[in-house]
């Protein structure tokens, strides 16, 4: 096996750790997490080492852009992977050394693909989904709260009018994002977005999220994958001749896109022909409505996933060849 000379990279929010691994020996060194610690670790790394790192939060994409400008092959795993690989040997010790060191490991095993840059328009789509994200939470806080407040029978007009304000301002902020994001949307996504939204039961917000998540579907090469990324593929627990645990969704995935797509399958077993035939068929099984219509959502998945690839509008018949 050829030796591969990496350097596994721990970041954080104002400093990264690096172990390099040149021809078997190891050197570890602390830098900064701005522009002048990035810059001294590029000159400390040497141009032949692949550089890996995991994604966490936004704190890595400074650093990535900039090795990958400067000449480096940089990787950016998904931190579970790392988790999944340190337990396998048992690690247990945690400090940011000692995950520096794990992910240099890692890259000598597995050498993981090289990292692509996404273009500003995406990255401004996901900044965007999480903003929403916030606005929400935040307007479902304040909701919750004048709800209370005016359930005690003691809310001050001042206060109330507060509020009130409050969430309209929120309301309106919202508002500001949704545009932006459907501008953005129906500029670099005008066609993927017109097939989406030809499936019976999936609404523009939900296709509009699959979008941003998946950058356009790019992210991807099967269905599968992305029922596992958004969290609603089955997860089996068998083992051997004695354990037979209930099949149970796999939920390592997002939340936010799982809801939207559960209340679609509502409308989907309805509208949908194949959806409703799987529908029906599940509950004549036995199956929980709940269960049913987890699997709605899946087959929903399945659809958006076999336009978004062919680029072609809703055929009930296309999809039942390509997608059952």
């Amino acid at each position: 096996m050829t030796k591969v000379n990496v350097a596994g990279i721990d970041i954080s929010k104002k400093f990264f750790d690096v172990c390099m691994i040149t021809n078997g020996e190891h050197q570890q060194k602390q830098f900064t997490n701005d522009a002048t610690g990035i810059k001294a670790a590029a000159q400390w790394l040497k141009k032949e080492v692949h550089c890996v790192m995991e994604v966490t939060g936004c704190y890595y994409m400074r650093l990535a852009l900039y090795l990958q400008q400067h000449g480096f092959r940089v990787s950016v795993v998904n931190p579970l992977i790392i988790k999944r690989f340190s337990q396998m040997r048992l690690i247990r010790a945690k400090t940011d050394k000692a995950d520096a060191n794990m992910i240099a490991l890692y890259a000598t095993a597995e050498q993981p693909e090289a990292w692509t840059a996404p273009h500003q328009y995406s990255v401004t789509l996901q900044q965007l989904d999480g903003i929403s994200e916030q606005l929400s939470k935040q307007h479902t806080a304040l909701s919750n709260q004048l709800e209370a407040f005016t359930q005690s029978g003691m809310i001050e007009k001042g206060t109330k009018q507060l509020l009130l304000k409050s969430l309209k301002l929120i309301r309106q902020q919202q508002h500001s994002v949704e545009k932006k994001t459907d501008e953005l949307i129906r500029k670099y996504h005008g066609e993927l977005i017109g097939c989406l939204t030809t499936i019976p039961g999936l609404g523009n917000k939900t296709a509009a999220m699959l979008i941003v998540i998946t950058d356009g579907f790019k992210k991807f090469s099967s269905h599968k994958q992305l029922s596992a990324y958004v969290g609603i593929s089955p997860r089996i627990f068998e083992s051997g001749s004695s354990i037979r645990g209930k099949t149970k969704l796999c939920k390592m995935g997002m939340s936010r896109i799982r809801a939207l797509l559960y209340v679609c399958a509502w409308s989907a077993k309805r509208c949908n022909r194949a959806c409703k035939q799987l529908y029906d068929r599940l509950l004549e099984k036995g199956k929980a409505k709940k269960q049913a219509l987890m699997a709605v959502a899946n087959k929903l998945l399945k659809q958006a996933f076999a336009m978004a690839k062919t680029k072609e509008n809703y055929n009930a018949g296309y999809v039942k060849n390509i997608c059952l």
